[in-house]
């Protein structure tokens, strides 16, 4: 599974040794150490993966995951050095695909990225099969999946792609509950390698993009100490 990935990484000792990791395991590799250099780097070689340090000088990486997610599917890891909720919240609000608090193991780190890289080219794959026509409806909320389009009433939403297969696995089953093991399994694999807590930040997010009020949700519903189900409830604003 070789692959060109793309390091974005201000520690040039750190970068080194994620490159040398990397080109062990048979890929071919850039190396940058800045955001605004990651950005041109991705726009001009379109790499497989992007692994992506937050704290980065000139643009930091929340930026440029931002910016890149605007504009392509680019599988994107993310790594920081500040182990906050805050972080994981905003980074996988902006659609990374998985994120790592450091210090971390270079095993976990290959492991990872090895994950993402068999979706990506699952995903490349399933893009070449005939379009899934399926339209899931639940109340006033469409989801068409072959154009990955969601729309709440005559309101399209914008939906990062964690987001919309969380949403999706739901919608094919309105009023069922989900456990938060249940939706990352179906979302992510059973060797998912991200924590429980990614799935709240999905349903959070979720929440804001088509809640009339994400405070008092209304479709998304949590099921105290079971986990959480969609159902139609009132009509979308």
């Amino acid at each position: 599974m070789c692959a060109h990935i793309l390091v974005a990484e201000d520690d040039i000792r750190q970068a080194m040794v994620i490159r040398r990791y990397l080109e062990q395991d048979g890929h071919t590799v850039a190396v940058v150490h800045d955001g605004a250099a990651a950005i041109d780097e991705a726009r001009r070689h379109r790499p497989d993966l992007l692994v992506l340090d937050v704290m980065m000088p000139v643009v930091d990486g929340l930026q440029v995951c931002r910016v890149l997610r605007r504009e392509s599917e680019l599988a994107i890891l993310m790594l920081t050095a500040r182990n906050t909720e805050e972080d994981l919240l905003r980074g996988l609000g902006l659609g990374a695909d998985d994120f790592m608090t450091k210090p971390y193991s270079a095993r976990e780190l290959m492991a990872r990225i090895r994950t993402l890289l068999r979706r990506a080219r699952r995903a490349a794959e399933v893009q070449d099969e005939p379009v899934d026509e399926t339209v899931l409806r639940v109340g006033a909320l469409t989801m068409d999946v072959g154009r990955h389009e969601v729309r709440c009433g005559a309101r399209r939403i914008e939906l990062t792609a964690g987001e919309f297969r969380v949403l999706s696995v739901m919608a094919a089953a309105p009023d069922r509950v989900f456990t938060r093991r249940q939706l990352l399994v179906r979302t992510r694999g059973a060797n998912a390698f991200v924590t429980e807590r990614t799935i709240d930040v999905h349903i959070l997010n979720l929440r804001k993009k088509i809640e009339p009020n994400p405070r008092r949700p209304v479709h998304l519903l949590t099921v105290v100490g079971v986990g959480y189900k969609l159902t139609d409830g009132s009509e979308c604003e």
